[in-house]
């Protein structure tokens, strides 16, 4: 069929859903979904995905919500995060962070940016794409997932828990509307140092556990200049992200202090030497430890699924077939290719790429400069656009080999 006759019927299809996808996507902002409890957005969204007649939907061992639509060789997964940071102070906000609000066009509310924008245009546009027989030799799936708190564990999980491999992986965090193909990986540290309680009066009996780690910090603050750079995911970041102190009270020496470090990788920055820049600045001492963290928490069902805080950087390059399927179909139907470009914070992408080697790409609405904020948003119009390329990309995937 003429490449202009399917680009005019997506958006027909498209116009003629314009109000439900906006009605879903308010939906889903509408229901909490912190620390991870997904469970009643994922109803929802299987509420819509039974709706539009897909093949099959659950829940997996993890929680996250399932979809299945088609039935071909080539395995296609669309990967949206439901899950979203708290609301913080809610005197922070000028509006209901759930019910949101519409001003010019664009609606303000927890995760309307990160990442709740993109789950309707995936299910409709996957959807639509059955419909219109772009489907063909193509097997979709939707995974509605919970990652704000340890990105890649899901998909991790996904795989190897539930044998569900995809070829193709496309992740609706925010975008701007281009195709992003990679970003920086991480590594998350603590640093533990032991020391001995005393009464504050008798400060002199005891040793100040916090105090052992102050010179430590000073030299993680001015660490960055000495760390990795790449010509597309830049140069390498770290922070001291947060501390905690053991104390017996406020009015005693601490025995213990303990910082988390966020550590940024880029190319070329393996796990084990980011560990050994913190060790070489502790030096040769027992009562100071650096460790990479391991996260194990169970998930709402209580499915555990333990893995090391390490989150490959990964990038594919601007020549990739799949990164083109994705810059043509812009061109298809918006009459440009659509500029690729890189996250600056971090995605399941660290596990389907990083980790596993499947091809992905990036693709939503929204800016991520708005996510975690007071002004998370996302224009709906993009919201209801993006749905066109979610529906034409199958039919561009470079099926051969």
């Amino acid at each position: 069929m003429d490449s202009s006759i399917i680009t005019n019927q997506i958006k027909a299809r498209v116009e003629a859903q314009r109000a439900d996808i906006i009605q879903f996507m308010r939906d889903l902002c509408a229901i909490p979904s912190m620390d991870s409890q997904i469970r009643a957005v994922g109803e929802r969204a299987e509420a819509e995905m039974k709706k539009l007649g897909f093949e099959e939907t659950w829940f997996d061992q993890m929680g996250n919500i399932v979809g299945r639509i088609g039935n071909g060789p080539f395995k296609l997964l669309y990967d949206s995060h439901i899950d979203t940071v708290g609301i913080g102070d809610p005197a922070s906000w000028g509006w209901d962070p759930f019910e949101g609000k519409v001003e010019d066009g664009v609606l303000f509310a927890r995760g309307a940016c990160d990442e709740k924008g993109s789950t309707p245009g995936m299910i409709y546009g996957l959807a639509i794409a059955r419909d219109l027989g772009l489907l063909d030799g193509v097997t979709a799936y939707y995974f509605g997932n919970m990652e704000e708190w340890c990105d890649g564990i899901a998909p991790n999980a996904l795989v190897e828990a539930e044998g569900l491999r995809p070829d193709f992986v496309v992740i609706g965090e925010p975008t701007k509307m281009q195709v992003y193909r990679g970003h920086k990986g991480r590594v998350e540290m603590q640093v533990v140092a032991k020391g001995k309680s005393a009464h504050a009066a008798s400060n002199f009996l005891g040793d100040n556990a916090i105090y052992k780690l102050l010179p430590i910090i000073d030299a993680i603050s001015k660490l960055e200049p000495e760390l990795g750079d790449d010509p597309f995911l830049g140069h390498g970041r770290i922070t001291v992200s947060d501390m905690h102190v053991k104390t017996p009270s406020i009015n005693a020496v601490p025995d213990e202090a303990l910082i988390y470090i966020d550590r940024r990788i880029t190319f070329g920055e393996e796990p084990e030497a980011v560990l050994e820049q913190i060790q070489r600045l502790i030096g040769d001492r027992t009562d100071i430890e650096a460790s990479i963290l391991y996260y194990d928490d169970p998930s709402y069902t209580g499915f555990v699924f333990g893995v090391d805080k390490i989150y490959p950087a990964w990038a594919l390059p601007e020549s990739d077939p799949f990164v083109q399927a994705g810059v043509q179909a812009g061109a298809q139907l918006w009459g440009a290719p659509l500029p690729t470009g890189k996250w600056d914070f971090s995605t399941n992408g660290t596990y389907w790429t990083g980790k596993a080697g499947i091809p992905s790409i990036g693709f939503g609405p929204g800016n991520e400069i708005h996510a975690h904020t007071v002004i998370d948003q996302v224009p709906l119009n993009d919201v209801v656009r993006a749905t066109e390329w979610y529906a034409l990309l199958p039919a561009l995937l470079p099926k051969e080999g």
